[in-house]
């Protein structure tokens, strides 16, 4: 698990701005979304071309968001990168300058529709209600990327939850474009996986100066509780 400490710098310059570290007092649960992003064989497997070493040890805290959410009247949506023939070909100034070809080949294979890779990771706990939606970029909100914003916007969700992997690039990514979408997000520090501690905690450290509410699992599931409590009672 990543060791979570915000930059003291970016800390003192968010208090003063706004009085604190953190955003919103509360959420709708039924005007919420928890977007978990890219939790794939391919990130998640030990031997896989990108998998990230942490990322298996958030899958608890992930499930635990996804079920308290759906308990009080919320969405779960779950984000697969995706690398068949339109993505790769649209997208040539990643797969062309970024990556060597021997790694650009074994990306494609891995994220290709029906392969290994591009799978959901077996232990997370995905319902029938729940919606799975590829993507073609690191960011889902980015045009040509996915349909994620059409389908939340037909669903009257307001509010973004956002774990996954890889923290510092397709959860940031998606996290950043949500907020300018006008949606309010909540990124989670123990819900999100990087290849380091350092790239982690950058990457929160940004997102909490002027993106996101950066809390923890226990934070944001507490926000839903009595929620909860008064859906199960109608």
């Amino acid at each position: 698990m990543h060791k979570v400490e915000l930059f003291p710098s970016v800390v003192a310059r968010v208090t003063e701005r706004r009085g604190g570290l953190r955003v919103f007092s509360g959420l709708d649960p039924r005007r919420t979304a928890h977007v978990v992003v890219d939790l794939q064989n391919g990130f998640m497997a030990e031997g896989q071309l990108s998998a990230v070493a942490t990322a298996p040890e958030i899958i608890p805290q992930v499930n635990r968001i996804s079920a308290a959410l759906r308990a009080a009247g919320g969405l779960v949506v779950y984000l697969q990168h995706t690398a068949d023939p339109a993505a790769v070909s649209g997208w040539s100034a990643f797969y062309d300058n970024f990556v060597n070809p021997l790694r650009r080949a074994a990306m494609i294979e891995a994220f290709t529709p029906g392969n290994f890779g591009h799978a959901l990771w077996p232990g997370l706990e995905v319902l029938p209600g729940d919606l799975t939606i590829r993507k073609s970029r690191f960011g889902a909100f980015i045009q040509g990327s996915s349909d994620l914003h059409a389908q939340l916007k037909r669903r009257a969700i307001d509010t973004l939850i956002i774990t996954g992997t890889v923290t510092n690039v397709c959860c940031e990514s998606t996290a950043r474009d949500a907020m300018m979408l006008d949606y309010r997000v909540f990124f989670v520090t123990d819900g999100n996986a990087a290849h380091s501690d350092q790239e982690h905690n950058a990457s929160l450290s940004n997102l909490a100066n002027i993106f996101c509410d950066v809390v923890s699992t226990e934070e944001v599931v507490g926000l839903m509780v009595p929620e909860a409590a008064r859906a199960a009672a109608e």
